[in-house]
C-alpha cells in the first residue's frame, strides 16, 4: 500500500506473515498501534560541507539517494532505527553481549545462556531487550521471565524457518533443537535495545551430531555468561 502524489511513492509499506495472520482474521485483529522509523538507506558520509554551492546543497547527494523497497526480511531492513537522546549525549548507546558467538551440538545437555548489558548514557531496565532468532529451525529462546511481556511469535507446522522474537530484562537462554536434516544450521540472533535502539547481531551455529536420534528432547540447565 502507498500514498501517491502522482509523481511519487511518500510511504510504501508490506505486511509481514504476522500481520497478514491478523488481517485475515478481520480488521478488529490487525490494528497498528506502534510504528518505529529507521535510515537505513542513508549514507551520512555524503554529508559536503564543502559544496561550492553553500549551504543548502551540504545534503543533495544525502536527498538524492534511492530509497529502498520494503521487505519483511530483518536482515536487511530497520536495523538501524530512530531514537531519542539526552541534550548534550556525545556517544551512542551500545549493547556488550556476553558470549558474542555461540556454537552449540544439536545433542548438547546444557543450554547457553546470553547476558545484556546496555553501555553509555543510557540502560535498558525499563523495558528491556527484544531478542528475535531468524532461523527457528536451529533452536529455541527462553526468557528471563521479564522485560515488556512475553512477546512470542509461535512457529506454524509448515513455518519451521519463521523467525521467532522474545522479550527479556537482561538475559536469555538458547535451547538447541534437533536438526531433522543432519545438517548444520547456521543463523543470527538479533537483539535490540528497546530504550536504547541499540542492536547486537549474535552468529548462531547448531551443529549436526550423527549419534542424536531424531525425536529426542532437550533437558538440563543453562550455562551462565557473565
Amino acid at each position: 500500500m502507498g500514498y501517491l502524489d502522482n509523481s511519487s511513492i511518500t510511504v510504501h509499506a508490506i505486511l509481514t506473515k504476522k500481520g497478514r495472520e491478523l488481517l485475515s482474521k478481520g480488521s478488529d485483529q490487525f490494528n497498528i498501534t506502534q510504528f518505529a522509523l529507521s535510515d537505513d538507506e542513508v549514507d551520512y558520509r555524503l554529508w559536503n560541507s564543502a559544496h561550492p554551492s553553500g549551504t543548502d546543497h551540504y545534503g543533495a547527494a544525502i536527498e538524492n539517494l534511492p530509497m529502498l523497497e520494503p521487505t519483511t526480511d530483518e536482515n536487511f531492513m530497520m536495523k538501524y532505527k530512530l531514537l531519542s537522546l539526552p541534550k548534550n549525549t556525545i556517544r551512542i548507546p551500545k549493547l556488550m553481549v556476553v558470549p558474542t558467538t555461540v556454537t552449540l551440538s544439536e545433542s548438547a545437555t546444557v543450554g547457553q545462556a546470553i547476558q545484556i548489558l546496555t553501555m553509555h548514557n543510557t540502560s535498558d531496565l525499563l523495558v528491556g531487550y527484544t531478542v528475535t532468532l531468524v532461523n527457528s529451525a536451529a533452536a529455541n529462546l527462553i526468557g528471563d521471565g521479564a522485560g515488556i511481556g512475553v512477546a512470542t511469535d509461535p512457529v506454524g507446522a509448515n513455518e519451521d524457518n519463521r523467525s521467532i522474537t522474545i522479550t527479556c530484562q537482561n538475559s536469555f537462554t538458547i535451547i538447541p533443537k534437533i536438526l531433522p536434516d543432519n545438517i548444520d544450521i547456521s543463523t543470527k540472533i538479533i537483539v535490540f535495545g528497546n530504550e536504547s535502539g541499540a542492536r547486537y547481531e549474535i552468529p548462531l551455529t547448531i551443529t549436526n551430531d550423527p549419534n542424536t536420534i531424531v525425536g529426542s528432547t532437550f533437558s538440563g540447565q543453562p550455562q551462565s555468561g557473565f
